[in-house]
């Protein structure tokens, strides 16, 4: 019996109604990056595992879909590596890996094409990305990143911008939602306030799941990772500041008095806040001391976005890089991005029933086929039509008539046109609204006009 073909874990396929969705939100968001004069670059699904390792943190790295190296991968490798420690034999068997995001392959094509670019350089790209993680709701192996990414200046007004950005996706997409901001300034500052500098990784990787776990699971791991009970009850007030935004910041101002670096990123934050704010913004603006977002290479402000109206994860996220170009031999550029999560956001207008009417449909008008002649006089038409911009096709069976209804109601299409003997003698076309079941008769030299209306 032969197995059930199926898709690997984690992935998904797409079919004629999902696919107009997706190009909706992409469509959507290409829009707006143009809008605010980013350009499009497109970077390979592979990257050498040289370029990726080390820029996620540790269980970033443990995310990397490996790919075999070609020919005889396994030439030259001893039994004693088969029986140690995985990572070691990966790092044998494999030269390459999938890409985890797009903003470490952005910062190798930076590096590569220096001389071509002009700074600062805005840049967006709309690809897919692999990430070896526990599939569950809105979590996939296989998903869409749209990244926006400035790079080549240090201008704060950066961070002002992608929050308008973000703010009219999201008002055109119909979506509420909640923009949190940090600065991993602050979280240095965190770290170095409660003794405890050389511990930031440890710190930001724990504090980032309060969303998920609670607080009191965050302490267990903190202490599992080796700080103190001194140290973790230090940090406890930092994370439960409340107030508006502007009184949390005030309240951070004060604890972080102490660490030159951690009140640099409190007045980062205050500028960026303040800016916003006074251009306008449609989403929730929060202040959240928690957030991290567990990539190494963030030196400055962090962004998560997240909907108001339905459970999901960030749906959006980014933030501020110094150094990520230096890895490459490219030191002294800083950048910005975001990234939003097309398919979690695919999710979120499904859940919350926000998709436009009739996206399901490309075709306007279908043509019935009542035998040769019908079908070729609408043929013309159906020339005609496609050549003023109208989506038209005919059917292409001479088949019982409820059958090429029913396909045009399946396939959402909006009129059925019918060119039967009457209508033949008569140089007319009777078209039906498919909504409204109201018919009109159309002289064949009208029916561009009746449609291009």
């Amino acid at each position: 019996m032969a197995t059930k073909p199926n898709t690997p874990k984690g992935t998904r396929d797409f079919g004629p109604v999902e696919m107009s969705r997706r190009n909706y939100i992409f469509d959507t968001i290409r829009e707006v990056f143009a809008l605010y004069g980013y350009r499009q670059i497109e970077t390979p699904a592979m990257e050498n595992l040289s370029t990726l390792m080390g820029k996620y943190g540790e269980e970033g790295d443990k995310l990397l879909f490996k790919i075999l190296n070609s020919g005889d991968f396994m030439k030259g490798i001893d039994s004693g590596l088969l029986e140690g420690e995985p990572g070691r034999l990966a790092a044998r068997l494999c030269d390459r890996g999938l890409r985890y995001d797009l903003t470490v392959p952005f910062a190798r094509y930076v590096v590569q094409h220096r001389e071509e670019l002009q700074l600062p350089f805005k840049r967006f790209q709309i690809q897919p990305v692999w990430r070896a993680d526990r599939p569950q709701k809105g979590r996939y192996r296989e998903f869409y990143q749209c990244d926006a990414d400035v790079v080549g200046s240090d201008s704060l007004l950066n961070e002002v911008e992608l929050l308008q950005l973000i703010d009219e996706v999201f008002r055109r997409l119909r979506i509420r939602v909640a923009i949190k901001l940090n600065n991993r300034k602050v979280l240095a500052g965190i770290a170095e306030l409660i003794g405890e500098p050389d511990k930031l990784i440890d710190i930001t990787v724990a504090i980032d799941k309060i969303d998920k776990i609670g607080i009191e699971k965050v302490e267990e791991e903190l202490a599992a990772r080796g700080l103190g009970a001194e140290a973790i009850s230090a940090l406890r007030p930092m994370l439960k500041i409340d107030g508006t935004i502007n009184e949390r910041l005030r309240k951070l101002g004060e604890m972080l008095a102490g660490s030159a670096t951690g009140n640099l990123g409190v007045k980062e934050l205050q500028f960026v806040v303040d800016s916003t704010l006074a251009l306008g913004l449609d989403a929730t603006l929060d202040l959240d001391v928690s957030l991290a977002r567990g990539l190494n290479y963030y030196t400055g402000t962090i962004i998560e976005v997240k909907a108001l109206d339905t459970e999901m994860g960030s749906i959006t996220g980014g933030g501020r890089y110094d150094n990520l170009t230096g890895i490459f031999g490219l030191p002294g550029i800083s950048g910005v991005g975001i990234s939003f999560g097309a398919d979690r956001i695919y999710d979120v207008l499904g859940a919350l029933d926000l998709y436009p009417a009739g996206l399901g449909s490309c075709t306007r008008v279908l043509f019935a086929n009542f035998g040769a002649e019908s079908a070729a006089v609408s043929a013309r038409l159906v020339k005609a039509l496609r050549a003023a911009g109208v989506s038209a096709e005919v059917y292409p069976d001479e088949v019982k008539m409820k059958k090429q209804i029913g396909y045009a109601n399946n396939a959402a299409v909006p009129f059925f046109a019918m060119i039967g003997e009457d209508e033949l003698a008569a140089q007319k076309v009777t078209v039906k609204n498919m909504a409204t079941g109201e018919q009109t008769q159309i002289p064949f030299d009208g029916i561009v006009d009746f449609f291009a209306k």
